[in-house]
């Protein structure tokens, strides 16, 4: 099974979707393996933005990114990294589809509602960024047997 990070914006949190967001995961049926609030730092910022930090927009990213705290989660599932991007749309909200998070919560390019791990390598780097190990739980998700094929796990 895959594991991938998402970061509940400052903007979803002060707009009050944050549950709805989770929510939208597990029914999906991902696994919620680590989940903690955090208030990100300009060292974090700059080590998880640090392909963005010479653009002349980073400071408004730095400037969201910090307006509040924020929520990390490790979701778990197969193809896990591949099926939250799916979930979440296009980074800028107004031309994700109807039906993602972004399509159906979102208007701009900066507050647009989540981060998503964009590649397992990726996934596995950013989960070790923003969680120690023993923040990260391995549990036996009892309706396993229904969400997947016996095949499959």
């Amino acid at each position: 099974m895959e594991k991938t990070l998402i970061i509940i914006k400052p903007c979803t949190i002060q707009r009050g979707l944050t549950g709805e967001i989770i929510r939208r995961f597990e029914k999906k049926g991902l696994q919620i393996c680590g989940m903690k609030m955090m208030q990100l730092t300009d060292e974090i910022l700059f080590e998880h933005y640090a392909h963005l930090t010479q653009k002349p927009f980073f400071k408004r990213i730095k400037n969201s990114m910090m307006a509040t705290p924020v929520i990390v989660c490790c979701l778990k599932g197969i193809d896990a990294v591949r099926i939250v991007r799916t979930m979440t749309g296009v980074t800028n909200g107004r031309d994700a589809a109807p039906g993602t998070i972004r399509g159906d919560y979102s208007v701009s390019v900066q507050e647009n509602i989540i981060h998503a791990s964009d590649s397992a390598e990726t996934a596995a780097i950013e989960l070790k960024r923003f969680f120690n190990k023993n923040e990260i739980f391995d549990y036996k998700q009892n309706q396993l047997s229904y969400l997947y094929a016996n095949d499959e796990i």
